[in-house]
């Protein structure tokens, strides 16, 4: 198992550059079966995000990890992944404040799903967007291929704590879609985080209805040993399948992982989805 105090070489993932929307990205990309895209959150593919992307290409999935900010498989310092923060929110890809709607990035995202579907075949393909990358699988949902988004603490926009980094018109869509496929949303986040709270909660449950499915686990339920950016910057609850992750059988947040996984085996290893 890779140590998570100190930086993952990826080794066991193939560094692709992918051309999509002619914009080209690193994707980190491992396993067999139906693909599954996992969005890093701050400040970028941490060894504890890639834990978890093994987690998930371990039951039986491909793994696509695009490579969105900071440095692959690092152990960020503080100032660091400040810096990554501060220039992912001016940049002109992602739009980290209300009123501006989804981030341009996710139109990337959708290629990346239809490209992972291509290739890797079966029903569809699903996403899990954290933290900054939360709300990315939403609308992701715009790719008739997505059939499994999951929402893991979306924290934006960062200045409007009931808002939704999506506009009307695209979670009408997205509705409409769930609606019409039978479709979910899952999403997950903890109590007290102060980066993504309640209100952002209810305003998915208004605008998705029953489709979407809201989890909130206890502060309690939070691993305390955390990494330098989290210690300085995120003092809250808040990552629930990476750093706040409890990695012991009966943990909630172990049992968010594996619902994650089952909800992917439903969505994407049925013959019919």
């Amino acid at each position: 198992m890779q140590a998570l105090n100190r930086d993952d070489p990826l080794g066991d993932f193939e560094a692709r550059k992918i051309t999509l929307n002619d914009a080209t990205r690193t994707v980190h990309v491992s396993g067999r079966g139906p693909a599954v895209i996992v969005m890093a959150e701050m400040p970028g593919i941490s060894p504890h995000v890639a834990r978890f992307a093994r987690w998930v290409r371990d039951a039986g999935f491909t793994v696509f990890m695009p490579s969105l900010f900071g440095r692959d498989g690092a152990v960020a310092t503080a100032e660091e992944g400040a810096k990554v923060f501060q220039k992912a929110c001016i940049s002109t890809e992602f739009r980290a404040f209300a009123g501006n709607g989804s981030s341009p990035v996710t139109l990337w995202l959708r290629a990346l799903a239809r490209y992972a579907h291509d290739e890797c075949g079966g029903p569809g393909t699903g996403a899990i967007g954290m933290c900054f990358t939360g709300n990315f699988a939403l609308s992701m949902m715009m790719e008739p291929s997505m059939l499994a988004p999951v929402l893991s603490q979306p924290s934006l926009p960062l200045d409007a704590p009931a808002a939704i980094e999506s506009s009307a018109e695209e979670l009408a869509a997205v509705r409409e879609r769930l609606e019409r496929d039978d479709l979910t949303v899952l999403a997950y986040r903890f109590k007290g985080d102060k980066f993504c709270q309640a209100q952002r909660f209810a305003a998915y449950a208004e605008a998705l209805g029953d489709r979407f499915e809201g989890k909130v686990l206890a502060d309690t339920a939070a691993n305390t040993d955390v990494p330098p950016f989290f210690e300085r910057h995120v003092t809250t609850p808040h990552s629930v399948v990476t750093v706040h992750l409890i990695d012991e059988e009966g943990q909630p947040t172990l049992a968010a992982r594996d619902e994650i996984i089952g909800f992917f085996s439903r969505r994407l290893k049925a013959t019919d989805p």
